[in-house]
């Protein structure tokens, strides 16, 4: 008996086995029964999908994402902000009020050159510290806020 390593095989819409076309019984998966026709199969599937996804949510989940990545803040910071907050049913205004966030981000170089107050202390410095940015996600804009070396080291 020859190996059937090179016989042509396929992966079964339905129950997601591998199936070789010789075994196929008219056309259909010998498992589950599931139909091989491409065209139809294919494009049922697509349609699907796009029924189940909320359109409006995921583009709110770019533009936020957008946001904060031109903010500089990191990528994982950002997805769990929106994993931790996600709720499709809430659509207003003031469900969103509720989320707040506050993310440490790089200094730019104007940020770098001029002197900063630290939120904590009150002190003005102009080397280190960081800067910290935070607000809710139904404002537009946010608050910068500064912090020296040596309130930042406390832990906050």
């Amino acid at each position: 008996m020859g190996s059937r390593m090179h016989a042509p095989h396929t992966t079964c819409p339905g129950c997601r086995e591998e199936v070789f076309l010789d075994e196929l019984i008219g056309g259909r998966c010998p498992l589950c029964g599931c139909s091989f026709d491409d065209d139809e199969e294919g494009t049922e599937e697509f349609d699907e999908a796009i029924e189940r996804a909320d359109l409006a949510y995921l583009v709110f989940h770019y533009f936020l994402f957008k946001k904060f990545d031109r903010l500089g803040v990191e990528p994982l910071r950002v997805l769990q902000l929106i994993t931790r907050n996600e709720d499709p049913g809430a659509d207003s205004p003031a469900a969103f009020e509720k989320v707040k966030y506050s993310f440490e981000v790089p200094m730019g170089l104007l940020d770098r050159v001029r002197p900063k107050r630290c939120q904590d202390c009150g002190k003005y410095f102009l080397r280190g510290g960081k800067k910290v940015v935070s607000g809710t996600l139904v404002r537009p804009q946010h608050t910068t806020r500064y912090h020296c070396d040596t309130c930042s080291g406390r832990g906050q």
